[in-house]
């Protein structure tokens, strides 16, 4: 990069990433109420009346079916509430896919034996809101979905068929629409057995469409070379469309995230993502974004697309938080990101954010025929809001606001005990656990510490200095009395040196107990009265259906731990009594105190009445906007890994 484009991007970063407002998470959040203001009950899918007008021609308008730009447009919208808990985003996220999703799990508009690949990105909406919503009938329909993929017919060397209407040929498309959903799919089922399958899969797409002597991709691979577009050599359609080589990249980093390290091909997808980037990057324009034709910059014809832009750097800010890309990418990817802004984000005529110059779609063959070259690439329509550019667009401006904390946690190991709780439901340990993405589970508190560059683990023995000597932060929650398990491990006096000593060395401890007929409070209460605190038997918070108001704890004013007056939900509690002039009491109900906190030797303590930042309450989806656990949770992380 020359020094004129170092100059913009630290005058970039000096107004905008360092702004302590959150100043693109606040794009993002416009972005996506543009959106939700435009759709306001289903995606309408808008269709020009022929295919080759221009710009700002009429348009007309086809009733919402299942398609993937539902679940590109999801996708955004769904990091968006996990960026902020605002549950108007799930709740939009919802409405819009109970719009297909029946009792049964069958989906309106949606045939199966089209074998159409675009089908399944939505998909991953449908497994989030399975978790969210625990309603059988999503994880249904997902089930149906990964089906298809069962039977989706492949060429030789094993790669999907684009659709059936498309015999014999790979589209850089299709793996942004399977393989991140194969992937989560895998997860919730516990599938081990897929991995292989999505490795394969990349690493043929880009074998049959990658040019030597550019390292980019070409859009469409024909097994059969039968298609007018297809090289009778090689297969391969004849020109590089920035949006495709954007579905494979996007694609590719959403699966390495949860893509298992110790894979054999866990390095080769590291290899093709890398590749792929120095590719792309050979050809970012001047002004910081991509062109409709990624290797033909300012031919006649061409234009500065937004929706690929938006999915490079998406795709490359992403890659190198989680460290999958070298950082020398970052200034490029930061520059591109203020391309976006420079050159496609505009206002309507209501004040409504709107994202520009994004091209309404492209594919090969079909009828009429699309011959796949110059000219019908950048013939092909523009639209504004299009949603398959504003959802990788919201993404992007969310990978700008966490690259502030990028290694904010890095080398950081958190670890939830497994050992004084252990419940288990069909078989598999859940209930506060990191991997628990239903109500009962720690995921969404592991998202802010896991995107910061922190390690998340589960300690299943009774804790030791050896396996407690990596740990930086140990977390036990609800010890287990007889109404749990049938051989509770109560907490021992052997426990308690363990811990003690752990702590004493410069580890942190977050004890989170519960109401004393839900826990065992007699037993560990030989842990807490070892850091001065007395466990008082004394159960409050009772609340009665949603009357909220019967669970309020505030935190206090003279608290070393919360940024803020913060107002908190803490339900069926156990209160707690300093008996050591170091601790302090955080967060307390009148005279009772709810949270405490005390440094001890050379690390920290913290004890709270409850479990109380388990999913359900800090997702934002059943509490009134007022209470403000989740920005809790976040000032509680940082002052306990802060040393």
């Amino acid at each position: 990069m020359n020094s004129l484009k170092k100059i913009m991007v630290l005058f970039f970063l000096g107004a905008c990433i360092s702004n302590p407002i959150n100043a693109q998470l606040s794009v993002a959040k416009e972005m996506a109420h543009s959106i939700m203001t435009q759709y306001k009950d289903s995606m309408v899918v808008k269709k020009y009346v022929n295919h080759l007008m221009q710009d700002n021609l009429p348009l007309d308008n086809r009733p919402a079916n299942w398609n993937y730009e539902i679940g590109v447009v999801g996708q955004g919208l769904e990091y968006l509430w996990k960026a902020t808990g605002d549950p108007k985003y799930i709740n939009y996220i919802r409405k819009i896919f109970d719009h297909f999703v029946e009792a049964d799990g069958s989906i309106r508009t949606y045939d199966p034996t089209e074998f159409n690949i675009d089908h399944i990105p939505s998909g991953r909406q449908l497994l989030t809101l399975y978790h969210t919503y625990n309603q059988p009938k999503y994880l249904k329909a997902a089930d149906g979905l990964r089906y298809q993929l069962d039977f989706q017919p492949r060429i030789k060397a094993g790669g999907y068929w684009h659709k059936l209407k498309y015999p014999y040929q790979m589209w850089l498309d299709g793996l942004y629409m399977g393989q991140p959903f194969t992937a989560n799919y895998a997860q919730v089922k516990g599938d081990n057995k897929v991995w292989d399958d999505i490795a394969k899969q990349f690493i043929l797409m880009e074998k049959v469409s990658r040019d030597e002597k550019t390292g980019l991709l070409y859009h469409g691979y024909d097994e059969s070379k039968m298609q007018k577009w297809s090289d009778p050599k090689t297969g391969k359609s004849p020109e590089f469309w920035g949006r495709a080589m954007g579905w494979y990249a996007v694609g590719l980093v959403e699966v390495l995230e949860v893509f298992p390290k110790n894979h054999k091909d866990y390095k080769s997808l590291v290899s093709i993502l890398n590749r792929m980037t120095e590719a792309i990057f050979k050809y970012q324009d001047k002004t910081g974004v991509w062109w409709q034709i990624t290797d033909k910059g300012g031919k006649e014809g061409n234009y500065l697309e937004s929706s690929s832009s938006a999915m490079f750097v998406a795709a490359t800010l992403k890659g190198i938080r989680l460290n999958l890309i070298p950082e020398s990418y970052l200034d490029k990817a930061q520059f591109g990101y203020k391309g976006l802004l420079d050159q496609f984000v505009k206002k309507d005529e209501n004040g409504l954010m709107k994202y520009t110059q994004a091209v309404s779609g492209a594919g090969l063959g079909g009828v009429p025929y699309r011959d796949g070259s110059y000219e019908y690439y950048v013939l092909e329509p523009k639209r504004d809001n299009d949603l398959k550019a504003v959802g990788p667009f919201i993404q992007a401006a969310l990978e700008i606001e966490l690259l502030k904390e990028k290694n904010k946690f890095k080398g950081k190991n958190l670890t939830i005990d497994r050992y004084f709780n252990k419940e288990y439901r069909d078989g598999k340990l859940f209930h506060y656990t990191w991997d628990d993405q239903y109500d009962s589970g720690f995921s969404w508190l592991g998202n802010y510490p896991l995107q910061r560059g922190a390690q998340l683990t589960h300690l299943d023995q009774a804790p030791l200095a050896t396996n407690l000597k990596n740990t930086d932060l140990y977390i036990i929650i609800d010890p287990d009395g007889l109404k749990d398990s049938k051989s509770p491990n109560y907490v021992k006096q052997g426990n308690v040196l363990a811990i003690t000593n752990y702590v004493k060395n410069g580890g942190s401890l977050l004890l989170m107990l519960n109401d004393s007929t839900n826990s065992d409070t007699k037993h560990v209460k030989k842990l807490t009265r070892a850091f001065g605190v007395e466990i008082t038997d004394k159960n409050i918070n009772f609340v009665k259906n949603d009357n909220f108001p019967e669970g309020d704890v505030f935190t206090s004013s003279t608290s070393k731990i919360f940024k803020s007056n913060y107002k908190l939900f803490v339900k069926e509690l156990v209160t707690l009594q300093p008996t050591h002039s170091d601790v302090m009491v955080e967060a307390a109900v009148g005279n009772d105190a709810v949270i405490v906190s005390r440094k001890y030797g050379k690390g920290k303590v913290v004890i709270v009445g409850d479990p109380w930042l388990y999913n359900e309450y800090v997702n934002g989806r059943k509490l009134p906007v007022e209470y403000q656990n989740l920005q809790a949770s976040y000032d509680l992380i940082d002052w306990l890994l802060d040393k």
